[in-house]
């Protein structure tokens, strides 16, 4: 509808030109009609005037006088001039300034002598409007002759223009007058109300009332059957919030209720008493791009986005990230801070800047090139450069100053730092500020200990982390690889029965805190016709496999893709019926294996396209494209088997959230033993990604499984997601943090 809006007021304004065309076109042609009757008139007045001189001369005067005559008519106003004519039709005398092509043209006079009568005629000169006038001259009642007054009837065009010159502007002022009378009325009778009704209804929303706004627009009394409605809804809302407040109140220690949004509300309120929470991690949960003069908003892909914020926007507080959109800056303050998310505001986001020295170093360099496959063992060199590590602690300083700017003064705040991005930020705020209390969350696997001993600068990274009062990781074999490692490389106190690490006293708890999503039931949701919804992505197989990734070589696409191609190879008669969707968006660009594995997916799967093309069938479409939410829970309703084959994996929530997706508990989640979230649902076909048979098996299996027992698997599973969801491991984890001192 937004976009009728412009239509509508086009075809308005077209109407209204239309109305003063046809208005103007009619009034043209009256006044047209006016001014050549008037010029007749005139002409016709002023030839018989001049009969009077020019008849006597014609017959008893010499040619040379009769010129002598009409010389003096030429150019009078707009009197071009005289010619006079024989009985013949030739040509006696013309003014001097008469183009004898205009006195040639003689069938105007011959026409009056031949009718004996006066006549006259508009014709087109050169881009001129002439009116000729003819009248025969007589003697003893015969024709003898004629004469032709030439006028100028070019005025006649130039008051045409102006009239449609002025009806233009006229109109034009008639028009936006009107629209501003329109818009005015609207802004006031129709708007300014319905403005006031749409706050009032976010507010309600958002639980802030929303009476104030809706008393503005009582006195209208157009929408007073409208606003009465609301305020009933209103008061609903209000109960029924209290009702829900209440009983997420009742159930905050039974561990066998589900944890809700609602809940962890209430579980903050009651564990922090006012306690300020702080998260910190690198990728920003909602970015600002400008697109074709258009600011267009969006969450990016990834794992901790996906956990985290439904957490802040049920607990509050500030996430303080990295600024990457190209209208981060615009869309912010002047501290780089604003509310979101943008269409229901729930916490602060604080943007980082960084240069692209900094980028290159930090994110690009020292983290993804370096920490990222060291910890995931993806057969990946690590690459140490000294000149990344000293813009990964350049950075890690500069979220910590930020950060310290923040707390200065609050007392004992609450720091949530995410991944690897921030190995040393711990370390840092702790040194300033003892008092607050710090989780570090580590988000993808830690290695063994001799693994992390390659990395030049491991004692740093650990002294860094071990500033923080708790660890996360998302196994409890990470927790026993941490352990390890820093009993090898560091001088410190280690009770493996608590788990902790005690070093220059300070005391750190390392703790498995498996990460989830926020498992909710949408059984209001439209239903899809799948068959029209899979033809929109050239999907028209019988069959639909799926794969969620950002386009990661920890993520095993390319063993993916192999899995496919032994599939069809082994089950030849799935071909043309089974279509794999891979959904892989570009990241980390700057990384060049990142570059190199995106260009080594795509030139296999147009390999395997090529080696089983039919028709206008391919067995594996490559979508590089953003996908939002929404998109890709209609994705996950409808794929047959959702492919998860990480080579190594800290959690993977796709797996997760393809679960969650799945209300009518149909769908097989082939899923790579290798993940963490292997150890959590239990009703997935487990697979070593490095082997295409068993790829090839369990895609063969999940196709011919029964409906009962997908969905007997997929209860188990979506059991273990809804009873333990990122609201249960987000109060853990807050509980656990806040209850070391």
């Amino acid at each position: 509808m937004r976009h009728k809006q412009p239509l509508f007021f086009l075809i308005g304004i077209g109407i209204a030109i239309s109305v003063m065309v046809v208005f103007t076109f009619f009034q043209t042609i009256r006044e047209r009609e006016v001014l050549v009757d008037d010029l007749k008139y005139r002409t016709g007045l002023l030839a018989d005037s001049l009969k009077e001189s020019v008849e006597p001369t014609y017959i008893g005067s010499s040619t040379s006088t009769l010129q002598k005559l009409v010389d003096k008519f030429t150019n009078r106003e707009r009197l071009v001039g005289l010619a006079v004519y024989d009985n013949k039709g030739s040509l006696i005398a013309r003014s001097v300034d008469l183009s004898s092509e205009i006195v040639n043209k003689s069938e105007t006079v011959s026409a009056a002598m031949d009718s004996d009568s006066s006549i006259g005629n508009m014709i087109r000169f050169k881009g001129q409007s002439l009116y000729i006038f003819a009248q025969p001259l007589h003697y003893q009642d015969r024709v003898v002759g004629a004469f032709s007054v030439v006028q100028n009837a070019g005025y006649i065009n130039d008051a045409i223009g102006k009239i449609w010159k002025n009806n233009f502007f006229r109109s034009l002022a008639q028009i936006l007058l009107f629209f501003i009378v329109i818009v005015a009325f609207i802004w006031w009778l129709v708007y300014k109300p319905l403005k006031n009704i749409v706050e009032s209804v976010k507010s309600v929303r958002v639980g802030a009332g929303g009476d104030q706004s809706l008393q503005k627009v009582k006195g209208f009394t157009f929408f007073r059957p409208l606003v009465n409605e609301i305020s009933k809804i209103t008061t609903s809302l209000f109960e029924a919030r209290r009702s829900a407040s209440e009983e997420a109140r009742m159930r905050l220690e039974k561990l066998d209720t589900p944890w809700t949004a609602e809940r962890l509300k209430e579980f903050i309120k009651a564990h922090l008493r006012g306690q300020k929470i702080f998260l910190v991690s690198n990728r920003e949960p909602y970015v600002h791009n400008k697109v074709k003069n258009e600011i267009e908003w969006s969450m990016p892909a990834g794992g901790i986005v996906t956990a985290l914020d439904p957490v802040m926007r049920a607990c509050g507080g500030m996430w303080i990230a990295h600024g990457s959109g190209n209208f981060d800056k615009e869309t912010a303050d002047e501290k780089g801070k604003l509310s979101v998310p943008p269409d229901d505001p729930k916490y602060t986001l604080k943007r980082i800047w960084l240069s692209e020295d900094e980028i290159k170093g930090h994110y690009v360099g020292f983290s993804n090139e370096a920490l990222w496959p060291l910890c995931l063992m993806t057969h990946v060199r690590p690459i140490f450069s000294k000149e990344n590590w000293e813009r990964y602690k350049e950075v890690n300083q500069k979220f910590a100053d930020s950060l310290l700017d923040e707390i200065k003064d609050i007392e004992r705040p609450l720091v949530l730092i995410q991944d690897y991005h921030f190995a040393l930020l711990s370390r840092m705020i702790k040194t300033k500020r003892p008092d607050a209390e710090i989780c570090l969350f580590w988000h993808i696997p830690w290695p063994n200990a001799e693994n992390f001993s390659i990395c030049p600068w491991r004692k740093e990274i650990l002294d860094g982390m071990l500033g923080a009062d708790l660890i996360g990781f998302h196994t409890q074999q990470y927790c026993n690889n941490f352990l390890d490692t820093v009993g090898k490389e560091m001088e410190s106190l280690i009770n493996v029965e608590q788990f902790s690490i005690s070093r220059d006293n300070h005391l750190s708890y390392i703790k498995p805190f498996p990460i989830s999503i926020a498992f909710t039931s949408n059984d209001n949701a439209p239903a899809i016709d799948r068959k029209s919804f899979l033809e929109k992505i050239n999907i028209k197989t019988k069959y639909f496999g799926l794969g969620v990734d950002r386009l990661d070589y920890a993520k095993g696409i390319l063993e993916r893709f192999k899995g496919v191609e032994f599939f069809l190879d082994n089950y030849p008669d799935y071909k043309k019926k089974f279509t794999f969707l891979q959904v892989a968006p570009l990241t980390r660009e700057g990384v060049a294996k990142y570059r190199e594995y995106a260009e080594n997916v795509k030139k296999e799967a147009e390999r395997i396209n090529k080696k089983f093309k039919a028709d206008d069938w391919h067995p594996i479409i490559l979508d590089t494209r953003y996908h939002n939410h929404e998109e890709l829970q209609s994705l996950y309703k409808l794929a047959n088997v959702c492919l998860v084959t990480s080579l190594h994996d800290g959690m993977n929530l796709v797996a997760k959230e393809f679960v969650a997706a799945r209300q009518d508990e149909e769908g097989v989640l082939i899923l790579s033993q290798f993940t963490g979230a292997a150890r959590d649902l239990k009703g997935a076909i487990l697979i070593n990604p490095y082997s295409a048979e068993e790829t090839s098996k369990a895609i063969h299996d999940a196709l011919v499984m029964p409906s009962y027992q997908q969905q007997q698997r997929m209860k188990t599973m979506r059991g273990a997601v809804k009873n333990y969801n990122v609201y249960r491991w987000s109060a853990e984890l807050i509980k656990a943090v806040t209850g070391l001192g």
